[in-house]
């Protein structure tokens, strides 16, 4: 059917063409229905060398066999930014030789992304055409289409050619027919430099040379048919990498990176796990993997984390890599999170979720699956399902967009957000737990394989589980699965459960922030919510609300305090549950009597719930501080470090930390954390290899040990100055790496000049990575000499000492410390006319963000003006901002003389407990006087 490939020709001279006009943010065009492309021949040529100084272009032809579905006069079909090269022609219609339909004329519509050719016959309903165009683009490098990106490997600069075409950016590559249920098969061949490989969906077929006008030789390399697949999966990467290979039950499988990456071995886990996921999605999905071969491709710099293309996988560098020097499951984990899927893309991108969500869910299972030491639950909860609840109850969209939405290109990339990938994620994984995996499975297997190399919207998805669920009598839904998912796919936000144990009524309402919203009228929507729940430690069955409020005899509690009710147990539903005082008082004695008595993750998800409820008016914050009193005896990590992040955010550690609030926390929180600092702590001193599987240990240690550094524990600044002097003594050292941050950190803070200079050498140390740096950058700001910041700052205006942008990252760093954050304004405001010169008003946007954490005057504003020369509009604009921050410090004030009050109560508590948990040693030690000690009572006022 398809029309022969276009023959290699020597096209003219290789200068970039003038820029077209940028395509401007209007609506996304959806193309008349007139055409189906069928099929693609598409030629790439971009014309870049070794060692070449830019601009650079690129060129190319299409070839596009369409079917004619309804008469028409003109072809319509997206192109952006591209020039025409060449006359476009009509051939057809197919397949009588020689047959033609001239074109009278091609006009580019960049407003509204399309070519028009304009014809002077017409194209027939049910005939076959080839469209011919040829075309040229400039090849930046922005990361979007096909761009150039440049890099360093063994001490040399190089450039690679990569592609990223989701959602709407192939039309900027050749035109087409760019709308994701627009799929057809491609021949694909690409002209490259000889020193070049070149990749694309499908294995190459053959290699062959071409020379260019100048005599010039080049590579072609012609790529085998693809599946038939929509245009923003087409990818294309030209590089001079090196790859290891392994085959999967006939997939070849070929990770490419940079060779000093591929030889230091740093690519061989994602090696490794790569085809045991694809295997393990195949047999719980019961679908093949159509490809012959999968290529994955690391590139140093990447917009995306990682892009799907079938058959060639691009990923930011960081995504792919492990090094083995820090063999640690958290970055294995995030290696292990790839997905296979493109075998059925949504009808438009308002479904997006479809694919991104049900992605991510299986993300995690294969993840699971190649490591099965993973938490899953924890992990899930701790890193999808609790920041994307935070998340939504801000954002004012939902799930599945109407079409009429999305209007412009840039409220389509607002898709690709949080919402898409870890609420649809976190749907789907309630679907699955309401369902039953089996069930779900079952059904996905089907949808599946009838939609295979097409497309569906979620209508279609309910479907096939609507005809699992009929065919089977185990699992009772209270509505049709459309009406249920709609109610959490079509609506904004979700809901929020307040609990009456008394009467043991449900109320359901939209979570949203009572302190800021005055009508609320606009907050009625209602979910049909499933309800796991349990009572007294035993699970009960499965029940449901399915209207705003409703009664449930079976919730009604006894007057007994050992009587109680636990809600959406282990994240089963994507809500949060709002308890009245009895059952929460009973809830608070249960984790001060047996904590493990309610599974881990509904602790996290109970604690979680109520300081969100706080943040949102719902409930005092003494509430969630009665949560906080049982955890010394917590020994999860992922527990602790989400009550971290509540009570010390990291953006307040310095405004906490300069308030008379901190000596309350510090004795509070200080008796509960030495369990399991001291638990962890022993670790790090003694074998802290055997940590490596610890996953929570390699993702929030660094809290816990900073918190406790921060707090002033004397244990916690010891052992940072002992590893730092190991690493001072001996520069080879390894500080552990799961606390390097800290251990650099204090070590600068606790220390003198000769601490910091070490930094600062090692900083210049020409073997140095930029995740070493950035490190490095931030140690240097723990100083607690002024002097030694002032010092910092002064050294960050020097061209020859910093790049120009550490100068940023060095003052952002300094201005959250709490002797840094006046020593960095002063200095702003000093050297403004310098810093405005190179930066503009962004840095100083920046700091003053951060500097209005301590913004409680208008005179403190005022204060701002004095050696900034800003523009009326940017002035009124920093009024506004400062003024927005004052407001905020008073409320928090307010709050904070509330902690204030309630910890000044809690402090004195009975402290037995420790002993079951602390080495007698401790009891002996010197500093458990500072720890222990009571603290003088403080007026309120006095915050």
């Amino acid at each position: 059917e398809a029309a022969p490939p276009p023959s290699p020709r020597a096209p003219g001279p290789a200068a970039p063409p003038p820029p077209a006009p940028a395509p401007a943010a209007g609506s996304v065009r959806r193309l008349p229905r007139h055409l189906l492309p069928l099929h693609y021949d598409l030629e790439l040529w971009p014309r870049v060398r070794p060692g070449q100084a830019g601009p650079f272009a690129f060129t190319g032809q299409v070839n596009i066999t369409v079917r004619c579905l309804r008469d028409t006069g003109a072809a319509v079909l997206h192109s952006a930014g591209l020039r025409s090269r060449g006359a476009a022609a009509v051939r057809g219609p197919l397949p009588e030789p020689g047959a033609a339909v001239e074109v009278a004329g091609l006009r580019q519509d960049e407003a509204g992304e399309v070519v028009v050719l304009e014809l002077r016959g017409r194209l027939r309903a049910g005939r076959r055409y080839v469209l011919q165009l040829g075309f040229q683009g400039r090849l930046e490098e922005d990361l979007d289409g096909l761009f150039l990106t440049r890099y360093t490997d063994r001490g040399q600069s190089s450039m690679l050619i990569a592609s990223q075409m989701e959602p709407t950016y192939a039309r900027r590559v050749y035109p087409c027919f760019d709308e994701p249920a627009m799929k057809a098969t491609f021949n694909i061949r690409i002209i490259h430099d000889p020193s070049y490989v070149a990749l694309s969906n499908m294995p190459a077929i053959d290699v062959s040379e071409v020379k260019d006008e100048n005599g010039s030789l080049w590579t072609v390399t012609t790529f085998n048919t693809s599946l038939k697949m929509s245009t923003y999966l087409t990818a294309f990467v030209i590089c001079d990498f090196d790859y290891v290979t392994r085959t999967e039950r006939g997939n070849e499988i070929r990770i490419w990176a940079r060779k000093e990456a591929i030889k230091n071995g740093y690519l061989n886990y994602a090696l490794n796990i790569t085809g045991p996921i694809f295997s393990f999605l195949e047999d719980i999905l019961n679908v093949s993997y159509p490809l012959p071969k999968t290529d994955l491709v690391a590139l140093p710099d990447f917009g995306a984390g990682g892009m799907e293309n079938w058959g060639l996988i691009i990923f930011q560098e960081a995504s792919l890599m492990n090094l083995p020097s820090d063999e640690f499951t958290s970055r294995k984990a995030m290696i292990a999170l790839i997905w296979f899927g493109n075998l059925v893309t949504m009808n438009w991108w308002n479904d997006l979720w479809l694919n991104e969500g049900l992605a991510s869910y299986f993300e995690y299972l294969g993840a699971t699956f190649v490591e099965p030491k993973l938490p899953l639950d924890k992990i899930f909860y701790a890193h999808v399902v609790q920041p994307v609840l935070r998340e939504d109850s801000e954002i004012a969209r939902s799930l599945s967009e109407s079409e009429d939405k999305i209007k412009g290109s840039f409220s389509l990339m607002s898709l690709f957000d949080n919402i898409t990938y870890s609420k649809g994620a976190s749907i789907t994984w309630m679907l699955s737990g309401f369902l039953t995996e089996k069930l779900f499975i079952r059904a996905l297997t089907s949808y599946l394989k009838e939609f295979s190399f097409s497309n569906a919207n979620q209508d279609d998805l309910w479907t096939y589980i609507q005809m699992v669920i009929d065919a089977q009598d185990q699992v009772q839904l209270p509505a049709p699965v459309k009406q249920i998912m709609d109610s959490w796919t079509c609506q904004n936000g979700f809901p929020v459960l307040t609990l009456n144990l008394t009467t043991g009524t449900i109320r359901q309402e939209q979570f949203f922030n009572k302190n800021n919203r005055k009508n609320t009228d606009s907050y009625n929507n209602t979910w049909i919510i499933p309800i796991s729940w349990m009572r007294n430690g035993s699970s009960q069955p499965l029940t449901w609300l399915d209207k705003s409020s409703k009664m449930f005899p079976e919730m009604q509690v006894s007057e007994s305090e050992y009587d109680w009710i636990l809600l959406n147990v282990n994240l089963s539903g994507y809500y949060r549950v709002n308890y009245d005082q009895l059952n929460l008082k009973r809830l608070a004695r249960l984790l001060e009597n047996d904590p493990k008595a309610i599974p881990a993750v509904s602790r996290f998800q109970l604690i979680d719930d109520v300081f969100a409820l706080t943040d949102f008016g719902y409930v005092p914050i003494e509430t969630a501080l009665e949560l906080t009193k049982y955890l010394a005896r917590e020994d999860e990590l992922f527990i602790w470090n989400m009550v971290l992040l509540n009570l010390i955010p990291d953006n307040l550690e310095s405004t906490l930390k300069n308030h008379e609030v901190y000596p309350l926390l510090k004795k509070y929180l200080l008796k509960r954390m030495l369990p399991i600092y001291h638990y962890y702590a022993g670790f790090i001193r003694q074998n802290v290899d055997a940590l490596e599987d610890d996953y929570f240990a390699q993702a929030y240690l660094e809290k816990l040990m900073a918190t406790a550094c921060w707090l002033g524990l004397q244990d916690c600044l010891d052992l940072s100055s002992e590893l730092f002097a190991k690493w001072r003594d001996n520069p080879e050292y390894k500080i552990p790496f799961l606390i390097r941050r800290t251990v650099c950190c204090y070590g600068v803070a606790v220390g003198s000049d000769k601490e910091w200079n070490f930094v600062w050498e090692m900083y210049n140390h020409t073997d140095s990575v930029e995740e070493d740096e950035d490190l490095l950058l931030y140690a240097m700001s723990c100083a607690k000499e002024s002097w030694l910041l002032h010092r910092y700052l002064q050294y960050g205006l020097s061209d020859t000492l910093f790049s120009s942008n550490c100068t940023s990252v060095i003052i952002s760093h300094v201005v959250t410390k709490d002797i840094g954050h006046r020593i960095a304004w002063e200095f702003v405001t000093e050297n403004w006319p310098l810093l405005s010169q190179g930066y503009g008003h962004e840095l100083l946007h920046d700091v003053l963000k951060v500097m209005g954490r301590f913004v409680k005057t208008d005179v403190q504003i005022q204060e701002v003006f004095y050696n900034a020369t800003l523009e009326e509009d940017e002035r009124e604009a920093i009024t506004m901002l400062l003024e927005s921050a004052k407001l905020e410090n008073i409320e928090r004030r307010k709050l904070l003389i509330k902690v204030a009050n309630w910890l000044e109560k809690n402090t004195y508590v009975l402290l037995l407990f420790l002993f079951d948990f602390l080495p007698t040693s401790f009891f002996d030690s010197q500093h458990l006087e500072d720890v222990l000690c009571p603290v003088s009572p403080i007026s309120p006022l006095t915050l």
